[in-house]
């Protein structure tokens, strides 16, 4: 029988990685990691192998040097920068007799103290139980219960076969309700696409800035604190654009190294709300060294959920740092691709809101329309989905606006108003 110990705070780190050493960058987000999870980090330790070992992952040595450690030191608990199997986190409690936890699990647990709205309750929850479900190997001395009644006489169940049993009904029962969930959720983006109101959704790398940018955006009081998955439920919010048009912002929970698939499964729902965006805002820190590699991992995440192929403009967020101007970098053919800005000081946020702007209407109708007197109801529709610059009437009642209007709007009042615009 092993009971695993009971959790505590005094933790250390151990950088574990496979044929490569430990980048500077990649401890400094497991110890900002451990930070948020609110553990008290005695210390920092390192190993590299070319293969890990299918008992332990590390090798026996420094099994060796970790039971010293954590006898001297009075670690609590051990927390790896890597994943492990079942069988490796119940072998290395029992050999260290302290509580330890992978990667994924460190994140699971950030993930259940940040959660706030019913749905992100359900769904860190959902996340828990299927990375419980793999790692059900603990025993009881009491594994052969009997069941009371004629003809049920016998072994019954073990501990490991019941737990298992309420997991997979505890699964299916949160299945069931964020379906629930995920259909008002739907219905929201189905109003807001008869409203013909665009979506623009914030993403990124974790800390990279998203929920400052986005309180600036929308006046929100969304967190924006220094640390990581500072924000986890999403936020919508309108925001006023140039001329007067409108948009629907979002703001997401942030991406990190290695992110697990636990948390994109469960959160699919959540990240739909990026997926059916009109445009992406890829916000990022580009005061880090390795903001490049960031983004690739970012990539690697939209393209899971398949989002990939939206349009995006890349947020390189915080260039006070690196003394840059707020400036728009364009592609060849004059796409807004790079805006630079400061989301902390606000230096650049007008270029940012012009170039929403500006994708926004670049599939967009303008010119002249001619009504007569019976087409009052076609002019009070032309002010309601249009922006209408002038109007000029004339002695037989008759009209002209000069207009602009998206083409989706256009095709459907040429159809069913017979509008024609005068290019």
């Amino acid at each position: 029988m092993f009971d695993r110990p009971e959790y505590g705070n005094r933790a250390a780190l151990l950088h574990f990685k496979l044929g490569q050493l430990c980048t500077t960058d990649d401890e400094q987000e497991f110890f900002s990691l451990a930070l948020s999870a609110g553990v008290d980090i005695v210390g920092q330790l390192h190993a590299r192998r070319n293969t890990a070992t299918p008992r332990f992952l590390i090798g026996s040595g420094k099994l060796e040097e970790l039971k010293v450690y954590v006898r001297a030191e009075c670690i609590d608990v051990l927390l790896i920068d890597n994943e492990l199997t079942p069988r490796q986190e119940i072998n290395l409690e029992q050999e260290l007799n302290i509580r330890v936890i992978d990667r994924t699990g460190l994140i699971l647990d950030i993930f259940a103290q940040r959660a706030r709205t019913h749905e992100g309750k359900l769904q860190v929850e959902l996340a828990q139980l299927r990375h419980l479900s793999t790692r059900l190997v603990r025993g009881w001395t009491h594994l052969e219960r009997q069941k009371g009644g004629i003809g049920l006489r016998g072994p019954g169940e073990t501990q490991l076969e019941t737990d298992r049993r309420l997991v997979g009904h505890s699964i299916k029962r949160l299945q069931k309700r964020l379906k629930r969930v995920d259909a008002r959720r739907q219905q929201g983006r189905q109003h807001r696409k008869k409203q013909e109101m665009p979506t623009v959704s914030l993403m990124g790398y974790t800390n990279a800035g998203k929920s400052t940018l986005f309180n600036i955006l929308s006046g929100a009081g969304v967190v924006a604190a220094d640390k990581l998955f500072a924000t986890l439920d999403p936020t919508l919010r309108k925001v006023q654009l140039p001329g007067g048009d409108e948009t629907i912002l979002i703001d997401t929970v942030g991406f990190v190294r290695d992110l697990p698939h636990e948390l994109i499964a469960a959160f699919q729902s959540t990240l739909e709300e990026t997926r059916d965006a009109d445009l992406l805002l890829h916000v990022v820190d580009c005061a880090d060294p390795e903001h490049q590699v960031r983004m690739g991992q970012v990539d690697e995440v939209l393209e899971e959920i398949g989002a990939n192929e939206l349009p995006m403009i890349q947020i390189y967020n915080k260039a006070d740092i690196l003394g840059v101007e707020p400036r728009v970098d364009r592609s060849e053919t004059g796409e807004v691709r790079r805006i630079w800005l400061s989301a902390h000081t606000g230096a650049g946020i007008d270029l940012l809101l012009d170039a929403i702007a500006e994708f926004l209407h670049k599939d967009r109708v303008r010119g002249t329309v001619q009504l007569d007197v019976t087409q009052a109801r076609l002019r009070a529709l032309l002010y309601e989905q249009a922006r209408v610059f002038t109007e000029r009437m004339h002695d037989d009642g008759s009209c002209e606006l000069d207009l602009e209007i998206d083409r989706y709007r256009y095709d459907r009042l040429r159809q069913q108003e017979r509008l024609l615009i005068d290019g």
